[in-house]
């Protein structure tokens, strides 16, 4: 009788799936690789949750302890009425913060998409000793990386009225999710987008009352422009070690804030992918490639 070690089912560590109340909110997360192993921490954007990293958490859980949260109204993590609960990136960065803390983590390099910045930036602020080093794909620091989706947002920002918040409840729409997956992919990658991923991420959208959930995370978005100058302080200031791994045809976090870092950061190291905003989605392989070289030279075992 074959074993499962005989038919070599064992080359990629299993991925187990837990929940843990945190200030009475249950927080998901994914965990994969041994626990004496250098962390990561991977921290998703919108629309999406830990599960767009369901493919890159085996190749990095063979080298690494893997650690892939939810926040509050995303994935698997609690979904509180957002007029009874503010879906702030001040709170998410503290939950995650508290769940780490509970977990015993006290080393962890950070991969940053999208929204996972704003919230490994904040943990970067306030621990920057804890942070082994940053891996940031389309996580945008700079004011150049916004690129011209964020104008109707910013509309928004400046009135917070309803007419502006009505205006951009499309991109809670499959049409804009589907969207946020293709744009900017090349003709050739198009087939290597499974729609699992926007399907997935739409479906838990639309959930009742998670459009506006959205809509307010939209809205707080603005706090993080101010914050800024604040990160790029701490960059010059204590020099984390920065890898960039871009898809460089986003329209949402564009091209020139991945370059940016290199301001502050002289000895980042930037690569720009011929893909869109989900770069993880084509280009997972040579992410996984890119982060485990990165992370061998830069982080001690």
């Amino acid at each position: 009788m074959k074993t499962s070690q005989n038919l070599g089912l064992m080359n990629y560590p299993q991925t187990f799936y837990h929940t843990m109340p945190i200030d009475g909110i249950d927080i998901f997360y994914r965990e994969a690789g041994e626990k004496d192993k250098p962390t990561i921490v991977l921290l998703h954007g919108f629309p999406s949750s830990s599960h767009m990293f369901r493919n890159l958490i085996p190749e990095l859980g063979k080298n690494y302890h893997v650690i892939a949260p939810d926040y509050p109204g995303f994935g698997h993590s609690g979904n509180p009425d957002h007029k009874q609960y503010a879906y702030t990136f001040d709170k998410f960065a503290e939950l995650i913060d508290k769940l780490l803390i509970a977990l015993k983590i006290d080393k962890y390099a950070i991969y940053v998409f999208d929204y996972g910045a704003p919230v490994g930036f904040r943990l970067f602020m306030k621990h920057p000793n804890k942070i082994t080093a940053i891996i940031s794909q389309n996580g945008n620091a700079y004011e150049e990386g916004l690129g011209k989706f964020w104008d109707p947002i910013k509309a928004y920002w400046k009135t917070s009225a309803n007419k502006e918040r009505e205006a951009i409840r499309w991109l809670t729409t499959i049409k804009a999710t589907k969207w946020q997956y293709e744009n900017g992919v090349s003709p050739q990658d198009q087939s290597k987008i499974s729609p699992d991923g926007w399907q997935h991420d739409q479906s838990l959208m639309d959930r009742p009352g998670n459009s506006d959930i959205q809509l307010d995370i939209f809205y707080d978005y603005k706090n993080n422009l101010p914050l800024y100058p604040k990160w790029q302080e701490a960059f010059r200031k204590y020099k984390p070690a920065l890898l960039a791994v871009w898809g460089k045809n986003d329209e949402i976090f564009v091209e020139p804030g991945a370059k940016a870092y290199l301001r502050d950061l002289p000895d980042a190291e930037i690569h720009m992918l011929n893909t869109g905003h989900f770069a993880i989605e084509t280009h997972g392989q040579e992410i996984a490639l890119l982060i485990t070289d990165f992370l061998k030279r830069k982080v001690k075992s």
